[in-house]
């Protein structure tokens, strides 16, 4: 049996043309703050994965079972609720980082902010640090953990 291919994919849409779609203007607004972290964090240009995630960077996954696929180093969505912030679950000091944050929720390896100002940009671009070094190392090894996405 083969497997699926992935729905979110890297694709050639346009980065501003989504974020016009966005109807909140804060989150607007803090989607081209976090374009501006993201790029100068991780040193990638801001690129379209699937319909409506902002991601930077790359890397190749191959799980035990046998799927495997392409995914954003780190990445973003501005949803309804809140900003859906992709970045690895396994980091070293993740938990600890996320406790001296700000106001957000999380699960696996999304955190959830409803906005920028609610949490502590240091924080964040640590976070984003340590996301990225992480998946490197593992991709690098060939060893990433399954337990990292949303």
């Amino acid at each position: 049996m083969t497997a699926k291919p992935a729905k979110t994919t890297e694709n050639s849409n346009s980065v501003g043309e989504f974020l016009d779609q966005v109807q909140d203007s804060e989150q607007v607004k803090d989607s081209a703050a976090l374009i501006q972290i993201m790029r100068h964090e991780s040193g990638y240009e801001a690129k379209m994965w699937g319909p409506a995630i902002v991601g930077f960077g790359s890397y190749h996954f191959k799980y035990d079972s046998g799927r495997e696929g392409d995914a954003p180093l780190i990445a973003f969505s501005p949803r309804k609720a809140a900003i859906s912030l992709y970045l690895s679950s396994s980091f070293e000091g993740r938990e600890e980082l996320l406790k001296i944050l700000g106001k957000h929720k999380s699960a696996k390896s999304c955190v959830y902010v409803k906005r920028l100002a609610d949490i502590d940009e240091s924080i964040l671009r640590e976070m984003i640090r340590g996301s990225l070094k992480y998946t490197r190392e593992k991709h690098a090894k060939g060893d990433l953990n399954k337990n990292d996405t949303c």
